[in-house]
């Protein structure tokens, strides 16, 4: 027979487990704001980038992403958008975005280049994610990404 020792050292065994184990989920820490995207059935956890500097600065001089983080890029208006990845340390996918969320085109980025990588037509917004993200999910032009359009919108 257990005494009321054991079981409470049992109780509260199985609660810290239950509480690192809840701790270990994905989440982001940053100074920016934070949304869950789903694109697809794949549920994202991604920083936004909805001011001028938060958009020039991106992903650049960081050492690593998350498997299923990213960074949203939100423009006050439908353009033709070039990204470059100069001072970017990672190798990134990008997928330019029209206003409702639709995929328009899906590119790999190598590294500290200061190549160009261009949307294929007038997008509203970009998304990030670690180099062949979008092709090991099978994430292709005209999929939607849900919780772009609520996103907060761009400062400027």
């Amino acid at each position: 027979m257990r005494t009321t020792a054991q079981k409470i050292t049992g109780l509260i065994f199985v609660l810290m487990l239950a509480f690192f184990s809840s701790s270990c989920k994905p989440e982001l820490k940053s100074d920016l704001p934070i949304v869950q995207l789903t694109i697809d059935g794949n549920k994202l956890l991604v920083e936004v980038a909805d001011t001028e500097s938060t958009r020039m600065a991106g992903l650049m001089f960081r050492n690593e992403l998350g498997a299923d983080n990213g960074m949203l890029f939100v423009f006050s208006d439908k353009a033709s958008r070039a990204f470059w990845m100069k001072n970017t340390l990672i190798p990134l996918s990008i997928a330019f975005m029209d206003e409702k969320g639709v995929i328009e085109n899906t590119l790999e980025m190598p590294p500290q280049t200061e190549q160009t990588f261009m949307s294929a037509g007038l997008a509203k917004y970009a998304l990030e994610m670690n180099a062949g993200w979008y092709t090991k999910h099978g994430i292709k032009p005209g999929d939607v990404v849900v919780g772009a359009t609520t996103a907060p919108s761009s400062k400027d």
